[in-house]
């Protein structure tokens, strides 16, 4: 690590034991089954389906064509906004195809996917990404790395990692935190990265702390994990590593919300529709962490992550090193296949996950889990009752909101209203519908509210602009008449009021004209009047000489 800087923000001060933070709910963790042994490698299958957009933001460029030979590695789309991520090649083969085909989403629709026809050599491409001193380099250059990955949060949100890494002008970061809590049931792909390969997350995360110039780092991990825990504090231990602290919070679902492990860490609270870095404080996922270490030490883009395949339904549950873009099809099959309890496939948990209707489907970036639950473990939705206002939700709402007015709202479309009740603070984590006596699907009302305010608002942006653009053409139309007028004005102004220079000028000029026009008239009036009497003159030797001229001519004859 380097030295400390004297300029750096001061130490932040952390209360002596984890706090509990509101509501929440204490739920079975039902992960031992997919912890019975390390994480395996998942085979290779015959053909990748890769999504363009595995992350929020702005989808992928594909970079390449069909019929395109591509190296494991490769970057074969590219990101065209600041928030976004490339994608890479999971595995070398041939590019047979570009277009829309399922993927795991909530809508149930397709999207822009590459089709990767595998060749099973699994040959790679040098991919550039390879710091030989990562914690001695620029932290742009870092990011910079960092975004040429691909990587995003592993959480689930998929936010781009790269920009995380940016607390931008006017912030300074106290505190890095490593959210490894987990809590979620059945998902345990974070524990197992801990406990099968704790270096590459501690390495990731002292790249992660030099990038932001954080002073302080801790990893925060739910007290039901003790092989996690253990296998973290020796690998500190062994590399004498004092910047970084793991502390174990109490298990209490949601405590991997972002906003519920910085108060159960720190005691602050990030203010409301308000991010971490307000409080001075980033909060990373532990599975991006390694991702970050992957891809700068070892020079490996984000082309594979481990997902827990668990539940009932599944024969051999387990954690696997999946390739993006892996059918969920052949990962079960690797896990033995579906038992006859099937009743349910979920991306994700039993508490937050989406429902799939088929799986075949391919794993993402944001894919932390497959749960083929039976019947008993997700129970079918019973019809929904009229709320009898116990205020049990209240009760358990990890974010202090009144979901019962938010559900009033939402239902009746009054979005003004729900928003003043701080919708957006809600983080769907489903405590509120997990306890309501009445079955009332509550996060099916606040995703629906959200959504429309969120279409609501893309359909006013479209307005402003269009009026922006209206009112532009309108004063751009009225600048070119002004302006015509103008040099209509200027060609009337030459003729008749050149100015009073002009004027003038043309005046002296006319005046000038008539004095020679007078002069030279005076001049053939003279000139006529000496021709006159010079004729008399003249006349008179010439009849006197008349009568000569005769006589002569007499003379002659």
């Amino acid at each position: 690590m380097m030295p400390p800087d004297d300029n750096a923000p001061a130490m932040t001060m952390l209360p002596d034991k984890p706090l509990r933070f509101p509501g929440g709910l204490q739920l079975a963790s039902n992960k031992a089954q997919s912890l019975g042994g390390p994480i395996r490698s998942a085979r290779l299958p015959r053909r990748l389906y890769v999504p363009l957009s595995q992350h929020i933001g702005e989808p992928a460029e594909a970079t390449v064509k069909i019929g395109d030979r591509v190296l494991k590695g490769q970057q074969i789309a590219r990101s065209l906004s600041y928030i976004s991520a490339p994608v890479h090649a999971p595995t070398s083969g041939i590019v047979s195809d570009i277009g829309k085909y399922p993927v795991p989403h909530p809508s149930g629709l397709s999207a822009e996917c590459l089709v990767i026809d595998c060749d099973g050599e699994d040959r790679a491409v040098d991919s550039g990404l390879k710091m030989r001193a990562a914690l001695d380099a620029d932290p742009a250059e870092i990011r910079q790395k960092v975004r040429d990955a691909g990587i995003v949060g592993l959480g689930g949100a998929g936010f781009p990692t790269s920009v995380k890494l940016n607390p931008g002008p006017g912030h300074q970061v106290e505190l890095l935190i490593i959210n490894a809590a987990e809590c979620e049931p059945y998902i345990s792909c974070d524990e197992a990265l801990m406990c099968d390969r704790p270096q590459d997350v501690i390495d990731g995360i002292r790249i992660m702390q030099h990038a932001l110039g954080a002073r302080q780092a801790l990893i925060g991990i739910e007290d039901n994990m003790p092989r996690a825990i253990e296998c973290l504090t020796t690998a500190l231990r062994n590399a004498q590593d004092t910047a970084l602290r793991v502390v174990p919070v109490p298990t209490l679902y949601p405590a991997g919300g972002e906003k519920q492990l910085i108060y159960a860490l720190t005691g602050r609270e990030v203010p409301s529709q308000g991010l971490p870095i307000d409080i001075g404080m980033v909060c990373h996922n532990v599975g991006t962490a390694a991702a970050v270490a992957r891809a700068l030490i070892h020079g490996e883009p984000l082309i594979s992550r481990v997902v827990t395949v668990t539940g009932a339904g599944i024969a051999q549950p387990g954690n696997l090193e999946v390739r993006i873009g892996t059918p969920i099809a052949d990962i079960v099959e690797q896990c033995g296949g579906y038992t006859a309890d099937v009743a349910r496939l979920l991306m994700g948990g039993p508490m937050m996950g989406i429902a799939l209707h088929t799986d075949q489907l391919p794993v993402i970036k944001t894919t932390n889990c497959i749960l083929a639950a039976s019947r008993d473990e997700t129970p079918d939705p019973r019809p929904a009752l009229p709320c009898i206002r116990c205020g049990k939700c209240a009760d358990v709402c990890p974010a202090s909101l009144l979901p019962q007015q938010l559900y009033w709202y939402a239902r009746a479309r009054d979005f003004d209203k729900v928003q003043d009740y701080n919708l957006f603070d809600c983080i769907e984590c489903g405590c509120c519908a997990h306890v309501c006596p009445s079955h009332i699907p509550l996060v099916q009302y606040y995703r629906f509210a959200k959504t429309e305010i969120w279409d609501l608002e893309r359909e006013r942006q479209k307005s402003d602009l269009a009026r922006q653009r209206h009112e532009f053409r309108i004063e751009r139309l009225e600048r070119e008449k002004r302006e015509l007028e103008a040099r209509r004005a200027h060609a009337r102004k030459t003729p008749d009021q050149a100015g009073a220079g002009d004027a003038d000028a043309k005046k002296a000029e006319i005046a000038a004209a008539l004095q020679r026009v007078k002069a030279r008239k005076a001049q053939q009036e003279r000139e006529s009047g000496t021709g006159e009497s010079l004729g008399a003159e003249q006349q008179r030797p010439l009849t006197e000489r008349e009568p000569r001229r005769a006589t002569q001519q007499d003379d002659e004859a």
